[in-house]
């Protein structure tokens, strides 16, 4: 078999590499358990301090991560509370004792968990049907057979470096493999199958065989139908956020029954045939998982200064754009056409963000998106062909706008930028997008992006040219605005002669 490329030194280095007042935090801790007397209750166990979980993973693959997870053994957990309490006095915070979890927060988003070995077990369906014992005498290798999976089970010493490997979670992270540390255990909690579809997604890992059919099992027999929604949605979010190629996992999630199962929306584009004229690529699901990593790449680019909701709406509304196709696509004299794809997106979105729980806004956009990311394109076509001028494009731009609101341009045009991109054409992913530089460039000429919902006359300018208040002040200003629209007027100067005329 072959070994993992890290000798103690490397890994020691990379460990202590991290930032200062986590290793310094995890270092004193770790030294104060170590003089504390042996505790009789617990005489298999010295105690220790280790460092576990996703710190030592991370570290070890070269990133920084911003906390850390110690687990303490041989010690009660009323006098590990005592010990942190003088340690970091005002600064422990002990909202998750029940669960034998103390956190301490050193500021700067930097924190550290202190936890001592638990066992969880499931009482019922529920993920909430849970029952935790702590047991400060557990074995190092009991405590990590609980972990998830085996390059999440590894665990180091803050005061050596040396990193305690029980269950092969080195060679598996060498390897780039995804396994379930212990099979049983691994059943206790169902959310485990969604994040190792985002770990997928977000590590590029391949997982392997054994553990494959585990959770295709675990799916198939509705293991995972009671998770609750928030929970599902976390791990999605992180799938889409985190991931460089978040199609890898949606990939796995489809081999394990998971989109079959739990987003039929999705399912529908299986299979679902694409003109090749426009999608060499092959089917919608194939085009949809392209078009999500190119709006990953797109959101995520610095270039772009989205937030991180404005990323989660971009990411995700791409995820949803062609949903409409499963129920428009025909063959039509021997072509293949989705005539009207666009409106029918909203019902299976909405009906897909249901099983969510994402934010309205993100909602929206999402909805937004699917029924408007052609118009970019199609606005840039008609203008290069002459078919529509320079007047009448920026109304249609404003209208579109208008309909979207609050949902920004710039997120609409990176979704239907990935929408572009993410197609089999040989330079698709690298050629200009210039419907996005049309559309971009006509906003700022036109000053559209301000206030796209604002009348362009209103009552207090009403009342200056002599009107009294009343109902007919707003029948005459949707008047105005219904000129607007069909571009019979669209300068705040022509919108105010519309209004002298219809009072008068």
């Amino acid at each position: 078999m072959q070994t993992h490329p890290w000798d103690a030194a490397a890994l020691r280095d990379r460990l202590f590499s991290q930032e200062p007042r986590l290793i310094e935090a995890a270092n004193r801790l770790a030294t104060i358990i170590r003089s504390v007397p042996h505790d009789p209750k617990y005489p298999n166990v010295q105690p220790r301090a280790l460092i576990v979980g996703g710190f030592v993973r991370d570290a070890i693959l070269g990133g920084h991560p911003k906390d850390i997870d110690l687990e303490v053994y041989g010690i009660s957990p009323q006098r590990l509370e005592d010990l942190l309490n003088q340690l970091y006095p005002n600064l422990v915070n002990t909202v998750g004792r029940s669960f034998g979890i103390l956190k301490i927060h050193l500021g700067d988003d930097v924190e550290f968990d202190v936890s001592i070995p638990r066992r969880e077990s499931q009482t019922g369906p529920a993920h909430t049907d849970v029952q935790i014992e702590g047991d400060p005498g557990m074995s190092i290798r009991d405590a990590a057979r609980r972990r998830d999976f085996t390059i999440n089970a590894l665990a180091a010493d803050p005061l050596t470096g040396e990193v305690v490997d029980e269950f092969g979670g080195l060679q598996d992270l060498a390897e780039r493999r995804l396994r379930v540390t212990d099979p049983e255990r691994f059943q206790d909690d169902a959310l485990r199958v969604y994040r190792a579809i985002q770990f997928v997604g977000r590590m590029g890992l391949k997982v392997d065989p054994t553990s494959k059919a585990l959770m295709q099992r675990m799916v198939a027999e509705g293991k995972l139908d009671h998770l609750s929604r928030d929970r599902v949605t976390e791990e999605l979010k992180k799938l889409l956020l985190k991931s460089e190629r978040p199609s890898t996992g949606l990939a796995f999630a489809r081999e394990i029954g998971v989109i079959k199962r739990y987003f039929p929306e999705l399912h529908a584009l299986v299979d679902l045939e694409q003109e090749p004229e426009w999608h060499p690529e092959g089917d919608a699901w194939t085009h949809t998982l392209m078009v999500v990593d190119q709006a990953a790449k797109i959101a995520k680019n610095p270039d772009r200064k989205f937030s991180d909701l404005e990323k989660l709406k971009v990411i995700f509304a791409s995820l949803c754009h062609d949903l409409g196709k499963a129920t428009t696509t025909k063959t039509i004299d021997k072509r293949v056409r989705s005539i009207g794809h666009e409106e029918a997106g909203e019902a299976p979105t909405r009906a897909m963000c249901a099983r969510l729980t994402l934010p309205d806004d993100v909602v929206r956009a999402a909805v937004s998106i699917a029924q408007e990311h052609l118009k970019p394109a199609t606005f840039f076509r008609d203008h290069e062909k002459g078919t529509m001028d320079d007047r009448s494009c920026a109304n249609a731009i404003r209208k579109l706008l208008k309909r979207i609101h609050p949902t920004s341009w710039r997120v609409l045009i990176a979704a239907s930028e990935a929408d572009s991109r993410g197609r089999g054409f040989p330079d698709a992913a690298i050629k200009p997008y210039e419907a996005g530089r049309f559309f971009t460039s006509f906003i700022e000429k036109n000053r559209l992006d301000v206030e796209p919902t604002k009348p362009l006359v209103q009552g207090r300018d009403l009342l200056e040219l002599g009107m009294k208040p009343g109902n007919q002040m707003g029948i005459i200003v949707k008047k105005i605005e219904s000129l607007r629209d069909e571009g019979t007027i669209s300068t705040r100067e022509e919108a105010l002669a519309e209004a002298k005329r219809l009072i008068s």
